[in-house]
């Protein structure tokens, strides 16, 4: 027996142990490490100077289609009417942005979260014509934010009649209209399409 050895030793140094000699327990450089788990960073809603892409549509505090204009511009409108300019659909093109107090916007969001949980969406209808008037879509379309503001759903119903069915282009007009007017509190959850002798489209809560 040299240097100490044992006999069941191997009789060279530094000599690597066979594979019946490694720990099969023992996680080796190639073991699979389980996924890390990664919290989402949440979300958070741009308001202000935070929104970079410009131009953007605007909505006036009154609910008025302002149009798309510079970010710039839409921002010192905002500050005219001491309000702040928020991004409410950054995911359209251009983005819908409304000038609003956010500050008063959250706290009554906060309040609106705890009633959502009771509260069962509905699908509540309007009813236009091809020939409605802008009058009457004004009315059309403030009854229709009141309800996605009370978190239900609104079928905007196209009604054809006798030779309206020959233009058409007319009802997709109005329904286009009244879509467009809602943007800031809608997204289309059905695409306009004919169903018989009428045109529908179905907008959700945002």
């Amino acid at each position: 027996m040299r240097d100490g050895l044992d006999p069941g030793q191997s009789g060279r140094r530094g000599e690597e142990p066979s594979p019946s000699e490694v720990d099969p327990h023992r996680p080796g450089e190639d073991a699979i490490r389980p996924p890390f788990d990664r919290t989402e960073r949440e979300k958070t809603q741009r308001v202000n100077d935070q929104i970079r892409i410009s131009p953007v549509r605007v909505v006036g505090a009154d609910g008025a289609q302002l149009g798309v204009i510079p970010t710039s511009k839409a921002l010192e409108l905002a500050r005219e009417a001491d309000m702040d300019l928020v991004e409410v659909a950054p995911n359209e093109r251009p983005p819908v942005c409304k000038i609003m107090d956010f500050g008063k916007f959250k706290y009554e969001q906060k309040k609106r979260t705890t009633k959502q949980k009771q509260h069962q969406v509905q699908v509540k209808e309007i009813r236009v014509r091809p020939k409605t008037g802008d009058e009457d879509i004004r009315v059309k379309v403030k009854k229709a934010r009141d309800f996605l503001e009370h978190k239900d759903k609104v079928l905007v119903n196209v009604l054809f009649r006798g030779r309206e069915m020959a233009h058409i282009e007319e009802g997709r007009r109005v329904l286009d209209e009244v879509i467009t007017a809602l943007e800031d509190v809608a997204k289309i959850e059905k695409p306009p399409a004919m169903e018989g002798r009428r045109m529908t489209a179905i907008v959700a809560p945002r």
